[in-house]
């Protein structure tokens, strides 16, 4: 069994097929097994810069910092990801060349750059720091990154500041604008569509009176109720407040309320 295509451990890791053998007997008699293929990872991916990007695509940054910073100012953090998984996929960073040793440090795990000591006068005002990133394969490869530290005076750096600042807040200020925007209008309409049931209830709502009770002085209310026996069963009669001429006829009619005409 011989492959037709190369594998990729981040892609495909493991697969199965079947292989059946028969002869050429009459009848044919015949037999099979699963073959599982597990690929095994290789280091075939390099570091990748993410952090600093030149306009041309090449890892190289400049960085400004104030020439007054003290000892353990963050310059730049490198940043640099690798497409193999596992062991292979793990990065350390060091500092492959440097003008000055005595003045930046470089965490070998975090990509971190901060300053080793204060600044002085005969230091010089730019320092180019080359980083070699390398994975931990067995055949490591490795990427390489530039960073141009320039010293400058505090008022410069704090001006160079404040444009990067001013640029980040024009920003902010457009996604707040554009947010105030769509929180207003849903607000508008969720009033507008409380307004509207509310104008639609009020429509409905009639005076209604009853066309049956017109008399004054009946006030609508269940006031008693009246009960009598005959035979084995009971009867309740409820009804409203009954006038002085209103009587029970016995008899026949003895579950009837029998009321005046005027009633």
């Amino acid at each position: 069994i011989s492959a037709l295509k190369s594998f990729d451990f981040e892609t495909l890791k493991t697969f199965q097929f079947q292989v059946v053998a028969s002869d050429s007997g009459s009848p044919s008699l015949s037999s099979n097994v699963t073959v599982n293929v597990f690929i095994l990872d290789q280091n075939d991916n390099a570091p990748v810069i993410l952090y600093p990007l030149s306009s041309n695509g090449s890892a190289e940054g400049v960085e400004e910092i104030p020439r007054n910073v003290n000892a353990g100012h963050l310059v730049t953090k490198i940043r640099a990801y690798d497409a193999d998984i596992g062991y292979n996929g793990w990065l350390l960073f060091s500092l492959h060349e440097v003008t000055d040793h005595s003045l930046f440090g470089l965490d070998r795990y975090t990509g971190q750059i901060r300053t080793l000591r204060s600044f002085t006068e005969t230091d010089e005002a730019e320092h180019k720091l080359v980083i070699l990133v390398k994975d931990n394969g067995n055949v490591s490869l490795s990427a390489t990154a530039t960073v141009i530290v320039k010293l400058v005076e505090p008022k410069e750096a704090f001006a160079a500041s404040d444009v990067k600042n001013s640029a980040k807040d024009d920003e902010e200020n457009n996604v707040t604008f554009y947010l105030m925007i769509t929180l207003g209008s849903v607000s508008a309409l969720f009033l507008i569509s409380i307004v509207v049931l509310i104008a639609m209830q009020c429509s409905k709502s009639t005076d209604y009176t009853s066309k049956y009770l017109q008399e004054t002085n009946y006030d609508g209310t269940l006031c008693h109720s009246i009960q009598y026996r005959s035979g084995d069963k009971r009867y309740m009669l409820v009804g409203p407040r009954m006038s002085i001429g209103s009587t029970i006829v016995p008899g026949s009619h003895a579950n009837t309320l029998v009321l005046p005409d005027r009633r």
